[in-house]
């Protein structure tokens, strides 16, 4: 079989199914493992696939944007340990950004007792605040219901009042060459706004969102820190290259 034919026949399973063993492309190809591996190796670097580990997954879609409660389900542990490291970093007298993401939903139990103040635009995340009794600002805007986030030109105006110690970013996808990207240009915006305003910013995302690429870009690898989980797989050489990476075990 040519290698285009079979390289068809990987694309064509995995429309099928969001992940397929390379057990079930040699039966499907009659190819060797070895050569499995290689197809994947030249289909992940023309960006049609997503290397993991014992197989491939389907690249996710580019504009779509998983609700809040949809995000909040996956990875739970992961989130909870990158969260905790993340607020181990904040610092009594700290002015702290925190994006509308479920990530750094999931720091503010950690923050209880600081002597901090937060700025967000997620709506989401002022219930746990008050509650764990951290003094807020919510930013003003257009509140999108699907992700709970605030944007738009008001919210842009809100955030330019502020300056923060460090900030604290959700996202959709790490990648070497195309930098930090998220679906939506509008949320994009207040990410790249946050990041400019901070000393220091820093990235919460799980394994699962290396080497994915979506619609909009934040930023440049080399303009915020990465907290990400361990993987058996490693995907972070080129990064590590780039900006300082901290690895958490779940």
């Amino acid at each position: 079989m040519l290698t285009p034919e079979r390289q068809q026949i990987i694309l064509e399973l995995l429309k099928t199914k969001n992940v397929v063993t390379v057990h079930e492309m040699c039966e499907a190809t009659d190819a060797s493992v070895s050569t499995i591996r290689r197809d994947l190796a030249q289909l992940e670097s023309e960006e049609k696939l997503r290397r993991v580990h014992g197989g491939a997954s389907r690249l996710h879609s580019k504009i779509t944007e998983p609700t809040v409660m949809e995000k909040s389900a996956k990875n739970i542990s992961e989130k909870k340990a990158i969260a905790s490291y993340a607020a181990s970093l904040v610092e009594n007298g700290d002015c702290v950004y925190l994006d509308a993401g479920t990530s750094t939903m999931q720091m503010v139990p950690f923050l209880r007792g600081k002597d901090i103040v937060v700025v967000t635009n997620g709506f989401h995340l002022i219930d746990p605040l008050i509650k764990n009794e951290i003094e807020t600002y919510i930013l003003g805007g257009k509140m999108k219901v699907k992700t709970g986030a605030v944007v738009g030109a008001k919210a842009l105006d809100s955030i330019e009042t502020y300056r923060f110690d460090k900030s604290f970013i959700g996202i959709n996808g790490i990648h070497e060459k195309y930098g930090y990207t998220t679906p939506d240009p509008e949320e994009a915006i207040m990410k790249r706004k946050a990041i400019g305003l901070s000393q220091k910013s820093y990235i919460l995302a799980d394994h699962s969102k290396l080497k994915e690429v979506t619609f909009s870009k934040v930023a440049e690898i080399s303009e915020a820190s990465i907290i990400t989980s361990y993987h058996e797989k490693d995907e972070l050489k080129q990064l590590k290259s780039l900006t300082t990476v901290e690895v958490v075990r779940k």
